[in-house]
């Protein structure tokens, strides 16, 4: 009987190459479903972070949205409560003068029994009711002559007049009526359908749309120079404050940028948001301060002391600790620049000295400093703004060698506000490049108004009513006394 062979029988070469390759094919197909796995998983990431910022970005739009989310589920009673917690009461005064005064006189018998009726006081009832309003028609009898010298025509001129054209355009619209008419589109954002119809409803006076556009941009020529001389103002100002926001001219994307001091604002609509644009109201060598964010363009005005906007930078700090809760170096960065915003307060206050300021200053400057040399964080969006920080490390704490200086772009922000609520009112911006120059040029006129505390309709009347494009006479009195 033969014996058992118990040695292993050598395998076939080719047999452990067949099974390599099929290991070898299948880590490959493990390999390429991992791969597009992580392609998944970073496109749901990508649009996962897109869609927080977007959130972020509504929570500080200028503008509040339309939709209000989700109902609630157990919302509080409207209205006051009652009891103690209703707050102070308040009525509403009656009017300062009385204009008409109206007997009110018992009927003859009770309108319930038909009884006997006995008079038993007088109570005082008021009304502060609108006026009734019509046009004012008014006829120049414009008396024409000729120079005996030089044979020209010359004719005279009222100082209600708006324009000198006779003819088949002698009829116009009043200087009060086109101030209204701007003051509705340009401040409060009304399309010119809507003025023409309140006009008519309202006031009785018909006048088209076309007419209203062509009146407005007629009021902005009469305004050009008094614009250029908002524009001097604002180049000449030590202390300038900038911001910029989109907007649409011809469904195109441009920019509408603010540079405003304490007592003058100045908008201009450019084609882009670089330094060639920001320039063109303040200049590329402007020697003043700049109060602005941290957009790259107004870095490149070398000649110009500036100051950062701590508030942008605050905000980015409490988004980053959101995602990063205790961050060790963004929690630093903020309770730095909080600090410094508390010391410039108490120095207001009175509660700290000169001394104590350039204490505190040096203290702030050297921590910031410190932490600026720090390794840099992991996080991707934390080394960015560490990165920002290093840039604008000069420009943080100019308020606090200057204390009148502002710590953020907040006057720039706050001018920029109407035009954002234009904007979405009347579809992004302008139709026309004339309506974007029209545009910044009244926005600026009325601004500047309030600014300085003058009447608008009084101030786009003066204008109007020049027989010449110049410089109202208000607004150089203004001017002059600041």
């Amino acid at each position: 009987m033969p014996q058992r062979d118990d040695a292993t029988t050598p395998r076939d070469p080719q047999q452990i190459i067949d099974e390599q390759r099929r290991e070898i094919d299948r880590l490959r197909e493990d390999l390429r479903r991992s791969e597009a796995e992580r392609q998944r998983l970073r496109r749901e990431n990508e649009k996962l972070k897109d869609e927080l910022e977007a959130a972020r970005r509504a929570v500080y739009r200028q503008a509040a949205p339309f939709a209000r989310g989700t109902r609630v589920a157990a919302p509080k009673r409207p209205g006051r409560k009652a009891g103690a917690a209703y707050g102070p009461r308040a009525h509403r005064r009656p009017p300062p003068h009385i204009d008409e005064t109206y007997e009110v006189p018992l009927p003859a018998c009770c309108p319930h029994c038909q009884g006997a009726v006995h008079r038993v006081r007088v109570a005082t009832q008021y009304h502060e009711e609108l006026p009734v309003q019509r046009p004012i028609g008014r006829a120049f009898r414009v008396v024409i002559g000729r120079c005996t010298q030089c044979r020209r025509r010359v004719h005279g001129r009222h100082p209600l007049q708006t324009s000198d054209a006779l003819g088949a355009a002698a009829a116009h619209v009043g200087p009060q009526a086109i101030a209204f008419a701007v003051l509705l589109n340009k401040r409060f954002g009304l399309p010119y359908g809507k003025i023409t119809a309140l006009l008519r409803d309202r006031f009785g006076l018909r006048v088209t749309r076309g007419g209203l556009v062509h009146a407005v941009h007629r009021a902005a020529r009469q305004a050009q120079p008094t614009y250029d001389a908002l524009g001097a103002t604002v180049r000449g100002s030590p202390v300038v404050t900038a911001d910029e926001t989109s907007w649409r001219v011809d469904a195109d994307l441009q920019w509408l940028w603010a540079f405003v001091t304490a007592e003058t604002t100045v908008y201009a609509i450019q084609p882009g948001r670089g330094l060639a644009q920001a320039a063109h109201v303040i200049g590329v060598d402007y020697p003043g301060v700049l109060q602005r964010d941290g957009w790259q363009s107004y870095r490149q005005f070398t000649h110009a002391a500036h100051q950062t906007c701590l508030a942008h930078l605050l905000r980015r700090c409490r988004v980053l600790l959101l995602d990063y809760p205790a961050q060790p170096f963004v929690t630093a960065v903020k309770a730095i620049l909080q600090a410094a915003l508390t010391t410039r307060d108490r120095y207001h206050a009175g509660a700290v000295s000169e001394h104590g300021l350039a204490v505190a200053r040096g203290h702030y400057v050297e921590r910031l400093g410190q932490l600026l040399q720090r390794t840099p964080s992991r996080r991707l969006t934390v080394r960015r703004f560490q990165q920002h920080l290093i840039v604008e490390f000069d420009a943080i704490f100019s308020f606090l060698f200057d204390p009148t200086l502002d710590a953020t772009n907040w006057r720039a922000e706050h001018a920029l506000r109407p035009a954002v609520v234009t904007r979405k009112m009347c579809g992004g911006g302008n139709r026309t490049d004339r309506g974007a120059t029209s545009q910044q040029i009244l926005a600026s006129v009325l601004r500047t108004a309030d600014q300085r505390g003058l009447d608008a309709t009084d101030v786009l009347v003066a204008l109007l009513t020049a027989p010449t494009p110049t410089v109202p006479s208000c607004l150089r009195a203004s001017a002059a006394v600041r």
